[in-house]
């Protein structure tokens, strides 16, 4: 009985899964305003996935626009388009079988972690607590705080045990749950770290002289949901009195011009800011644990995707931050080092201007907080896989992105003091 119980609660759970067949994503071209206005009503009136920029809101004359559309309206807005004359191309023909393709690396051994695969929350999980049991000369472990469903919020401590406090980078991946590439690099991070401690001369210098404190996966609960029931939810999973609509994006909620400039008030949105600054509690444990820390804390590093671009502080205004020419010259020279590898190009700014004014983001905060070096990168591509980038280049994609980090640790370390 238990077994037929258990059977069927995984037929449940296989029903649940959302599936794309049919859907594609578009790329749009808007070269008059007559065009922006067109995709917006799109928006308005039929379900329309905003991929890049993040909401319709965003859309500007002459810059690209990537939408997922469901399979029902797809061609609709293929004859729509084509009457408009808005220039346009299909990125992706089939979103269901971009889906299964994104799985392209053969399994090493299912008894070892794989950092060439994407991985599950489960084995990230067991992943935290073997690296910390494995090195724990180098790596500690603490939980800053739980999920909306409960899940437990670890971060790894990477650096050479001191007597004395040492001075800290902070590096986040996984805010956006749809963004696989970017917990896998901090899985890549924390294992290039630990594995090429005593080797590398850059490395050695950094983990003894600083600690890089890792949160391999932000948005628990919202990468949970994409690996059992939606690929592409990209929110965080909490619910509220009176409304049908899940979550709030975490990177519209802290409190850095919060709500004011491409975020929604909508909690149906993507972009909904949530009912207040740091409603979401995954927010507001971060948050707490930065200010806690602030004293050692001297960069903050948070990782999304897609787009290839290093961003900095500000998206909420277009404002140019203190430190603007430091900052900018910091993220071309770790662009640099990033190209450097495989001639992987990457756009350098502050967020509002180089793609859009967004509120509520974390390095913003955190640069107001008084992190000064504080930097949003977008990993690959730049929209032929988007959000669904294969795993056969999370191998290239992580070891060009950590000659960007590591450029910029240098440059933290230089100027501690």
């Amino acid at each position: 009985m238990k077994v037929l119980l258990l059977l069927g609660f995984v037929a449940v759970a296989l029903a649940e899964v959302t599936r794309f067949d049919g859907e594609k994503v578009f790329r749009l071209r808007p070269r008059t305003e007559e065009h922006v206005a067109i995709i917006k009503e799109m928006a308005e009136g039929m379900e329309v996935d905003f991929w890049n920029p993040e909401s319709p809101d965003l859309v500007d004359v002459d810059s690209d626009v990537d939408i997922h559309v469901n399979a029902a309206y797809a061609d609709i807005v293929d004859n729509l388009l084509q009457q408009s004359e808005l220039p346009y191309e299909v990125l992706v023909d089939d979103l269901q079988d971009a889906v299964d393709a994104q799985m392209d690396s053969q399994e090493i051994s299912p008894r070892s972690h794989n950092y060439m695969k994407y991985n599950t929350w489960e084995k990230i999980e067991a992943w935290i607590s073997s690296m910390a049991s494995a090195n724990p000369s180098l790596i500690s472990k603490q939980v800053i705080g739980t999920t909306f469903e409960g899940r437990s919020m670890t971060v790894l401590k990477i650096g050479k045990k001191s007597s004395s406090t040492k001075p800290a980078i902070f590096l986040d991946c996984g805010i956006h749950a749809r963004e696989w590439i970017s917990p896998a690099f901090c899985q890549w991070f924390v294992n290039e770290a630990v594995s090429t401690y005593g080797s590398d001369a850059e490395m050695t210098t950094l983990l003894d002289q600083m600690d890089v404190i890792v949160l391999p996966v932000f948005n628990i609960d919202g990468y949970v949901y994409t690996w059992t029931n939606n690929r592409m939810w990209r929110k965080t999973r909490s619910r509220r009195p009176g409304s049908s609509c899940v979550g709030a994006d975490p990177n519209r909620n802290f409190d850095a011009g919060w709500c004011t400039t491409g975020a929604s008030s909508n909690p149906c949105s993507d972009t909904y800011c949530g009912s207040k600054a740091e409603s979401e509690v995954e927010v507001k444990a971060v948050a707490d644990f930065i200010r806690q820390n602030r004293s050692i804390i001297k960069a903050y590093l948070t990782v999304h995707s897609y787009s290839q671009l290093l961003l900095f502080p500000y998206s909420y205004t277009y404002q140019l931050a203190e430190h603007h020419s430091e900052l900018m010259s910091v993220a071309e020279g770790a662009a640099k080092a990033l190209r450097s590898l495989y001639g992987t190009r990457y756009t350098s700014g502050p967020g509002a201007t180089t793609i859009y004014p967004a509120a509520g983001g974390s390095d913003d905060w955190a640069y107001d907080l008084g992190v000064k070096y504080s930097y949003t990168f977008e990993l690959r591509d730049t929209g032929r896989y988007g959000f669904l980038l294969p795993e056969s280049q999370i191998k290239p994609t992580c070891e060009e992105t950590m000659l960007a980090v590591k450029y910029i640790a240098a440059h933290v370390l230089k100027n501690l003091y």
